[in-house]
């Protein structure tokens, strides 16, 4: 029997192949052309300068790796541009780019860019726009928006932009964060009802008339500064309206069946829900993720215990399907490429089991030792928004922050790469050396310590300045330390790809007192809860009960004042911190910051910058005063005798 014929004669094959490599090469030159054109337009104002890697016959990514400054890459295409505090100016032609199909985000935040509103409209693609901190001005136009079907956040503020709020932006659907403060629009609010917006910021313009009620929950902040704005959250009433509803008539038949219909949706919903946990249940009873080698440490600290919480061990992991098997998303520059499947075929170690999920220590066959942390409440987000926040965390390079490796997403749980830092964590430095032979943290150790962490989270804040709370989960277990005990800041920025009402309950920055107060974080809520990690570092006093779930504010105030109310000698201090020789003033004068940052009262709470700036001053030994706007010499050396009076913080207003 003849053999049967193939449906591809060689030479037919061989033509498409070599038309679809030539498309592929076609795509990425238009990439790199579009890019020079928009740099070009750049040049005149700076952008030559900051762009010099931009240059023809290179490429400017490769597959999710960017080779050319502020390019953000997804699968070997051009998907973002981040151009921020690069000190460009003149007019932004942004058409330019609408050549690049793949394009998602766009970021030319603090830089001096003016003229009118750039045409995004040309770019309907757009997820996110960032063009806040600029010198942009004029009326926007009302329909700008009205192309937009995936649109996800608008960050214009800081500009001069006058003129209506475009109506618009009522119909971006999948709207989350919109940002217009410190513009000069007027008019009313748009009635923005979007599900799922939960940042909206139109403090500082000239609007009036009343408050959305779809917005009337969020912060009074985000509209103070507008004279004539009314209703909630404002204190100030719209005055007397005639929208008395009136008297509930009758159901009509046709509305009764509607009730019917819903109620028998929602039953039906329940019936899914209650289905999916059993199933979930059953889920739990299969064999691990990880390798089943995996041996947990033996005698746990108490300090391990207590930053676990009450939560308890889980020895096993979910088994990811054969089926839902996805790819490790690299995001790190130069960290060496591994698969999913060297994940689960290395020997690996449980470092601990808490609240968000599990960690290991795995050591890759001729490769590095990484942690890698399964989370399993981490649903704030769909796939698209958490990739793109996993890129800008990857993104970020300071020497006190631990850098994100790799991710894998999959919609149950996810995976976070990390490098391992073999030293451990601060948390167990200060509490769980047992009878250890390590030697206790002496003050220049504390010191470096306390300034590293100040200036990684700093870096922070001036980085995510879109996130309320840049790190959100900052305590001592979550502070590595390297092999010359510099720290190494790590679980920070999660809050927006978390679930919020796990992160409320869990998160340090939701244990803050305007958290319990008004039921959500500030911009301070961080510096809160660096203040309990200098006081911690000082006194050598662990805040277990603030760790643990519970009311927000409460048990870590009263940890506070227990801390306040001690005798101000030399007894405060950890006794077994050594090296304090000449050094007791600078330490007082840290103590005073770590009150400062935790005032009770969010107004009168040192802002970051300010506890910064005084923590660089600080010295290892009191005689070094040159550069010190704490006290004179004089001053130094009675600051040991400091009274309650003088430094009680106002935890009672």
């Amino acid at each position: 029997m003849a053999g049967r014929a193939s449906p591809w004669p060689p030479r037919l094959l061989m033509l498409i192949l070599t038309l679809m490599a030539s498309s592929l090469h076609l795509s990425h030159s238009t990439d790199v052309d579009v890019l020079l054109k928009f740099k070009e337009s750049l040049a005149p104002n700076g952008g030559d300068a900051v762009l010099q890697n931009w240059v023809a016959g290179t490429t400017p990514c490769n597959v999710n790796v960017s080779l050319w400054t502020g390019v953000i890459c997804d699968t070997g295409d051009v998907y973002g541009l981040q151009l921020e505090k690069m000190k460009l100016s003149g007019l932004l032609s942004i058409d330019i780019l609408v050549d690049l199909p793949f394009l998602r985000t766009l970021s030319f935040m603090n830089n001096d860019f003016e003229g009118p509103m750039p045409k995004i409209e040309k770019l309907p693609a757009l997820k996110s726009i960032y063009l806040s901190n600029n010198r942009f001005s004029g009326e926007i136009a009302d329909g700008v928006f009205k192309k937009f079907r995936s649109m996800k956040k608008v960050h214009l503020s800081h500009n001069q932009f006058t003129g209506r709020i475009p109506t618009s932006l009522l119909g971006l659907t999948r709207l989350l964060e919109l940002r217009l403060d410190d513009n000069k629009f007027e008019g009313p609010i748009p009635d923005l009802r979007q599900p799922g917006l939960y940042l909206v910021n139109m403090s500082y313009n000239n609007l009036e008339g009343p408050i959305p009620a779809r917005l009337s929950k969020m912060k009074a902040s985000m509209f103070e500064g507008n004279k004539n704005l009314c209703g909630p959250p404002l204190d100030i009433s719209c005055g007397s309206s005639s929208s008395s509803s009136s008297p509930s008539s009758k159901l009509t038949p046709a509305l009764l069946v509607i009730i019917i219909v819903i109620a028998i949706g929602v039953l039906l919903a329940i019936i899914g829900v209650i289905f999916f946990m059993l199933r979930g249940s059953r889920k739990q009873m299969e064999p691990g993720l990880v390798s089943p080698s995996i041996t947990k440490k033996s005698d746990p600290s108490e300090a391990d215990k207590l930053e676990q919480g009450s939560v308890e061990s889980s020895g096993g992991a979910k088994k990811v399907a054969k089926e839902e098997h996805g790819k490790l998303m690299f995001v790190k520059e130069g960290a060496q490429r591994f698969e999913l499947q060297d994940l689960l075929k290395a020997s690996a170690e449980v470092l601990g089991s808490g609240n968000f999920g599990s960690s290991y220590k795995a050591i890759l066959f001729d490769g590095p030792a990484v942690v890698v942390k399964r989370f399993n409440k981490m649903n704030g987000v769909g796939r698209e928004d958490f990739q793109e926040h996993m890129r800008r965390l990857g993104r970020l390079s300071h020497p006190s922050l631990l850098p994100l490796v790799a991710y894998y997403y999959r919609k149950e749980e996810k995976l976070l790469v990390t490098d391992y830092i073999p030293n451990g964590s601060l948390a167990h430095m200060l509490h769980g050396r047992g009878g250890s032979n390590i030697p206790p943290l002496d003050w220049p150790t504390r010191l470096k310590i306390v300034k590293g962490v100040a200036r990684g989270l700093a870096f922070l804040y001036e980085e995510l300045p879109m996130l309320t709370v840049p790190h959100g989960h900052l305590k001592s277990s979550n502070v590595l330390l390297d092999d010359s005990y510099e720290p190494i800041l790590t679980d920070y920025a999660l809050v927006p790809v978390m679930n919020q009402t796990h992160a409320s309950q869990i998160m340090v920055a939701y244990k803050s007192p305007e958290c319990a107060e008004r039921g959500r974080p500030s911009r301070k809520s961080d510096v809160w809860s660096f203040g309990i990690l200098i006081l911690e570092i000082l006194t050598g006093k662990f805040p277990a009960n603030y760790l643990r779930q519970g009311r927000a504010g409460t048990d870590l105030a009263s940890w506070v004042n227990s801390v306040v109310k001690e005798e101000w000698t030399g007894e405060v201090f950890d006794n077994e911190m050594g090296g304090t020789k000449n050094g007791e003033g600078e330490m007082l004068k840290l103590l005073q910051i770590g009150l400062g940052c935790c005032e009770m009262d969010v107004e009168k709470r040192w802002d970051l910058r300010m506890a910064v700036d005084k923590i660089e001053e600080l010295r290892e030994k009191e005689n070094d005063e040159e550069d010190s706007s704490f006290a004179t010499e004089g001053e130094a050396n009675t600051s040991k005798a400091m009274t309650e009076d003088e430094l009680l913080l106002s935890t009672n207003n």
